[in-house]
């Protein structure tokens, strides 16, 4: 099973993240903010606003991303 373990918001809509198989990279959510319950999320303060729960990114309005979606997404740091 795949978690993030740490997160660091970069710039703009992305987010620095490492996950439990030792890998780090950026996603940029930019693209990803369309569906409903992701929207608020477009607005740059409500998107900085993310915690870490113990698997993956969550939002207060409740909104989330499987880790291995995020995963997939990922450009990897060098």
């Amino acid at each position: 099973m795949l978690w993030i373990t740490a997160a660091d918001y970069r710039n703009d809509f992305k987010i620095n993240l490492t996950f439990s198989d030792g890998k780090s990279g950026t996603v940029d959510f930019e693209n990803l903010l369309d569906e409903k319950i992701f929207l608020p999320l477009k607005n740059r303060d409500e998107f900085k606003n993310f915690r870490l729960n113990s698997w993956t990114l969550e939002w207060e309005n409740g909104a989330d991303f499987s880790p291995e979606f995020l995963y997939s997404k990922m450009i990897e740091n060098h």
